[in-house]
This record gives C-alpha cells, structure tokens and sequence, in this order.
C-alpha cells in the first residue's frame, strides 16, 4: 500500500511538472492572453471538443478525489459553473493551451510535445496510454 502510495504521488507530480513546463511555454510563446470567457468550454456552441489522456484524468481525480469527478451530460464542461473554470488549477493540457487569439501552430507544436510527455508517463509507470473525448473520460470514470 505504501509503494502505491509512492508511485501515485510520484505520478501527480510528475504531471504537475508538464503542467509547469506548458504554463511556462504558454507565458513566453502565446503573448495574447485568453479573456477567460469561458465560451470555449461549451463544446457544442463553440463548435470543438477536448481530448485528454488518461493521465490528466488520473490527476483530476488525485487533485478533486475521485469521488469528485463529474459527469459531463450536456456540451457544457461540467466543471465550468458560471462561466467560470471551478478546476482551473488543475486544468488538462488542452484548456492551458487552446487560445481563441493565439497562433495555431505553436499550440499545435506544445499540444504534440504535451502528449509526447503524458505518453511517456504512462510508459513509466505501465498504464495503458488512452486519448479521448473529454465526455467520454469522464462518464466512463464518474459516478453519479
């Protein structure tokens, strides 16, 4: 029990570390600062979805308790409540990256590299590499 222990704290912050580095690479490479208007987040009417790895997931649930994950059961991410992000601490890799104003490439660029990272991370400690819509993650893995 102890080992898991390790291992699940060595996961989370190995995750934070991407976290860090995409914060740090989003500061000095996207100038434009996103308005937080939180129009993003509902999928349906912007017209885009998210994916995430199983990792993300993963820290999700170590930063909310597992218990705390939420279904998503309409376009709306369920964690934006008021137009406002309730998580955005621990926001996936892809809501720090997207930026309606910003240049496509460069997120292209830190999306592809992200997901080299969180692949490798689930090389190292054997958990099968998954990538998937965001509803889909979370209604498989939520109970409500």
């Amino acid at each position: 029990m102890v080992e898991r222990q390790k291992v699940n704290s060595e996961l989370i912050q190995d995750v934070k570390e991407i976290y860090d580095w995409l914060n740090s690479q989003i500061e000095n490479n996207i100038p434009e600062k996103c308005d937080a208007c939180g129009q993003c987040c509902d999928f349906i009417t912007y017209d885009h979805r998210l994916y995430v790895t199983i990792i993300e997931i993963i820290y999700l649930a170590a930063k909310l308790n597992v218990d705390n994950l939420k279904q998503m059961k309409t376009g709306l991410c369920p964690y934006n409540e008021e137009g406002k992000c309730t998580v955005h601490e621990h926001r996936f890799s892809g809501c720090r990256i997207f930026n309606c104003k910003a240049n496509s490439d460069i997120q292209n660029e830190l999306s592809e590299t992200a997901l080299k990272k969180f692949k490798a991370l689930c090389e190292k400690y054997q958990i099968p590499y998954r990538y998937m819509d965001l509803a889909y993650a979370l209604n498989e893995l939520s109970e409500d």
